[in-house]
């Protein structure tokens, strides 16, 4: 991994600078860009510290496909995403590619063959992940190729995904069976590298995103199969519609053409968005969900547009929803 490099201390800014506080971002102890001789953390870093702490509950919020990127950092073992830039990919960049993890769980890495990979499964330094990403973007994008880019500390002020991504572009993840995308080429891996890969592929549990609702995944756990969908909808308004079709007896997604069995069980919560979770029999196959969950997103948005108050058995369904609820991030 690439030596840690913090960036050099700026000289005292001119007036104009001062004026605005657009200072450099530093390390904590060392002498604050402003001039002042304080330590940054006692002077203008107080703020970005603070905005560093700073929660963004929906971190993945303007940008296509966010039940998507949602599933990719939290659910899916395996999977990539093409990102479009806006303007275009800088001189001597092929491609910029989102994947979960990265080798040695490096935050990005510059390839050799001009190829950048961005992880998404690391843990980050503010509690903006979007800005958190888009500065490791932005350094991997001027790193050597060959370079890993290790963690860094986001300028509070920086650019988000949402600035630095074509939001006009579409977003498709390919969910892959193992992590056979770290490599480069067609050599075989040897030695760690071989092990690395091996060890992460023996954890992954099969995943396969359906092609016909946004957001949802089947995987394949031991003793029964799961459907994870994450649904872009205001948490309220979704448990509520949820609740109906569970004391209707509608929530599950059996059909004649399916395997039945399939139950509603709970929920995460994960950067904002809720994620219903199905308990599935374990014959029951990706291709087998795809039927069924189209025919329930039809019953949900009818029940999304009920507006009348719940009933006892209703607010009971929601309340067991509810307390069987996990938040994820």
């Amino acid at each position: 991994m690439a030596k840690k490099r913090r960036p050099q201390t700026a000289a005292p800014a001119a007036a104009g600078a001062a004026d605005s506080g657009n200072y450099p971002v530093v390390g904590a102890r060392q002498p604050c860009p402003c001039g002042s001789g304080r330590r940054y953390k006692a002077c203008h870093g107080r703020a970005a510290a603070q905005a560093a702490t700073e929660l963004v509950r929906r971190p993945f919020e303007g940008l296509p496909g966010e039940a998507d990127w949602v599933a990719m950092r939290e659910l899916v073992p395996a999977a990539t995403a093409r990102l479009t830039l806006k303007g275009g990919l800088p001189e001597g960049v092929t491609a910029v590619t989102l994947g979960t993890v990265l080798p040695m769980a490096w935050p990005a890495l510059h390839r050799e063959s001009g190829e950048i990979l961005l992880g998404l499964q690391n843990d980050t330094a503010s509690g903006d992940l979007s800005r958190d990403l888009a500065d490791t973007l932005q350094r991997a994008l001027a790193a050597e190729p060959g370079t890993p880019v290790d963690a860094g500390r986001a300028d509070p002020q920086g650019p988000r995904l949402q600035d630095l991504l074509d939001l006009d572009a579409p977003f498709e993840p390919e969910v892959h069976s193992g992590f056979e995308f770290w490599l480069e080429g067609e050599e075989e891996p040897a030695g760690e590298v071989a092990a690395s890969l091996e060890s992460a592929n023996s954890a992954a549990l099969p995943t396969t995103r359906l092609t016909g609702v946004e957001g949802a995944y089947w995987c394949e756990a031991p003793g029964k199969n799961h459907l994870r969908w994450v649904m872009a909808r205001p948490e309220e308004e979704l448990l509520d519609a949820l609740a109906r079709l569970h004391a209707a007896g509608t929530s599950s997604l059996d059909e004649p053409q399916g395997a039945e069995g399939s139950r509603l069980v709970g929920s995460f919560r994960a950067h904002g968005l809720t994620v219903p979770v199905w308990d599935l029999p374990s014959e029951m196959t990706a291709q087998d969900c795809e039927k069924p969950a189209a025919a329930f997103a039809e019953r949900l948005a009818e029940a999304l547009a009920v507006t009348a108050p719940l009933t006892a058995d209703e607010r009971r369904a929601r309340s067991g929803l509810t307390n069987r609820q996990v938040t994820l991030n």
